[in-house]
This record gives structure tokens, C-alpha cells and sequence, in this order.
């Protein structure tokens, strides 16, 4: 085998201070990534802060003792009991978003600002929660978490943080509140359903009674105008039966003026006579005879004088 050669003390030497200037060039390089910020302490007390990118530090005095992300940063606040208005405990948690917008303030104006910044919400939580009832604190999200973020962003403005927004994750009440909440529920939707059928059995209503209305009103109106085309058409029968009168007597006029026309008015009138008398002297087969049968002559010379008369009349006017 062969010996261990022997290293000069010089090598050691040599080797020992080659890893303490490596030590040193490690120290005094620093690369900050993006969105990242580095606080320098020299000999103990600030010096700079450190943006993105490289730097060189000296050695010995100067020594990085704070990392801070400068992104928006989402912080879980832990579930907690809260007694409401009307004096019902609820369980309460939450996401809480901030983001650091001064690494110097954030490093020395509190110890831990992320622990801070959470019991700050929790506490403003109980707050808020014992101003509202049950009911109201399921709609009045947006209330609790704009009087939230207002608070801990006041809190925080020392510490170089800037709070966002908070976002309420769940609100659950006993379970005794649960089941009374979902017997409320139902009796409401029962309500409700019963509201519904009731308006739609009314509007069912008034809509036969609109249609029976209707109906009336179109029916009296086919009545009216019935009536009143079977008035218009009884008139138009009687000027159209008075026309042909009319005509008949002006023919019969005619007739009269003609020669032998007197004579032969005079023979149709005894007709008629005669036919309805004959119509009348039958009575329960008995036969009644005028005691004056110079009656009958009496009747046509009559006759024949207005007839003579109205003949006159008419050749004056013409004249």
C-alpha cells in the first residue's frame, strides 16, 4: 500500500481561506426575484431595502434580516363564535387579502403583521356580528366586510400593509337555528304557493267574467242589429206594398177616365157587394135577406159618384 503524503501546512491554509472567500462572495452577492424585497441591516440598524435584481453587500457589516413578498397575499382567518343581536352564537370565518406596500414599515412597525392583521379581522368580526341579527347577517355580507376591511386597513397603515378586500366564507348557526330556519322556509314557500294558486283562481275569475261580458255585449249587439235589419226590411215592405197601392190606384184611375170605364166600375162594385153580402147573409146555414133591396142601387150610385168626382178632379188638375 502506499503511504499518505504528508499536506503542507501552507495547502491547509491555502484551502481554508479559499472557503472562507467563497463564504464571503456568498454573502456579499444577493439576487432578489420579482415581487420581492430584501431589508439590509448594517452593524444592526436599516440600511436600504433591496428591489429585484442583484446586488453586492459588504461583508461582515451588512446582513439581510427581512424577506417580504410585495404580492397580494390571501390570509385564511380561523372559524370563531360570534353572538348576534338577537343573541344567537354563530361560527364565523373569512379570507383576509392584503399585500405589503412598505417592506421597512412592515419589518419593524410590527412583529408579525400577517398574526395582527388576523385577530384585528376577528375582533371586528364580533363587533359587527353583535350589531346585527340573525336574519340580517346573511344580507349584509357586503356590510361585513366593507366595515372589516375599513378597520384592519386603518390598523395596518403603521405597519406598511395594505388590506383589500375581506371576503365572509361561512356564517353557521346551531343546528337548532338550522331547523327552525327550514321550518320558517317551508311555511314560506307554503305561503307563497298558496298566494299563487289564490291569484291565479282570482285572475281564472276575472277573465270568465270578462269573457261572459263580452259575450253579452256581442250578443246583445247581434240582437240590435237583427232588430234593426228586420225593422229596415218590415219598412221597406210596407213603402214597397204602399208603392204598389199606389200604382194600382192610379191604373185603376186611368181605367175609369177611359170610356165604359164608369160603367165597369160600376158593374165591380156590384160584384163585390153582392160576394160579400152572400158572405154574410150565411149564417148557421140560414139566409138573411136585406128588407130593402133599393139598398144595392143605393150603394153603386154611391160609388159611382165619388168615383165621378175624383175622375173631375184629377182632368182639373191636369188642366
Amino acid at each position: 500500500m502506499l503511504a499518505a503524503l504528508p499536506i503542507e501546512p501552507l495547502t491547509i491554509v491555502l484551502i481554508a481561506v479559499g472557503v472562507f472567500v467563497l463564504i464571503i462572495f456568498a454573502k456579499t452577492i444577493r439576487i432578489v426575484p420579482q415581487k420581492v424585497a430584501f431589508i439590509v441591516e448594517r452593524l444592526g440598524k436599516y440600511s436600504a431595502t433591496l428591489d429585484a435584481g442583484f446586488h453586492v453587500l459588504i461583508p461582515i457589516f451588512d446582513r439581510v434580516s427581512y424577506r417580504h413578498t410585495l404580492k397580494e397575499q390571501a390570509v385564511d382567518v380561523p372559524p370563531q363564535q360570534c353572538i348576534t343581536k338577537d343573541n344567537i352564537a354563530v361560527e364565523v370565518d373569512g379570507i383576509l387579502y392584503m399585500q405589503v406596500v412598505d417592506p421597512k414599515r412592515a419589518s419593524y412597525g410590527i412583529d408579525n403583521y400577517r398574526f395582527a392583521a388576523t385577530q384585528l379581522a376577528q375582533t371586528t368580526m364580533r363587533s359587527v356580528m353583535g350589531k346585527l341579527d340573525l336574519d340580517k347577517t346573511f344580507e349584509e355580507r357586503d356590510v361585513i366586510n366593507s366595515a372589516i376591511v375599513d378597520a384592519v386597513d386603518k390598523a395596518s397603515d403603521p405597519w406598511g400593509v395594505k388590506v383589500t378586500r375581506y371576503e365572509v366564507k361561512n356564517i353557521l348557526p346551531p343546528q337548532s337555528i338550522k331547523d327552525a330556519m327550514e321550518k320558517q322556509m317551508r311555511a314560506e314557500r307554503e305561503k307563497r304557493a298558496l298566494i299563487a294558486e289564490s291569484e291565479g283562481d282570482r285572475q281564472a275569475k276575472i277573465n270568465r267574467a270578462e269573457g261572459d261580458k263580452r259575450e253579452a255585449i256581442a250578443k246583445s249587439e247581434g240582437e240590435k242589429q237583427k232588430r234593426i235589419n228586420e225593422a229596415e226590411g218590415r219598412a221597406f215592405e210596407i213603402q214597397k206594398v204602399a208603392e204598389a197601392t199606389a200604382n194600382g190606384i192610379r191604373e185603376i184611375a186611368k181605367a175609369i177616365n177611359e170610356k165604359g170605364g164608369v160603367n165597369a166600375v160600376n158593374l165591380r162594385i156590384a160584384e163585390q157587394y153582392l160576394d160579400e153580402f152572400g158572405k154574410l147573409a150565411k149564417t148557421n146555414n140560414s139566409i138573411i135577406i136585406p128588407t130593402n133591396l133599393a139598398d144595392i142601387a143605393g150603394v153603386i150610385k154611391a160609388a159611382t159618384s165619388v168615383i165621378k168626382d175624383q175622375a173631375q178632379t184629377e182632368s182639373s188638375q191636369a188642366a
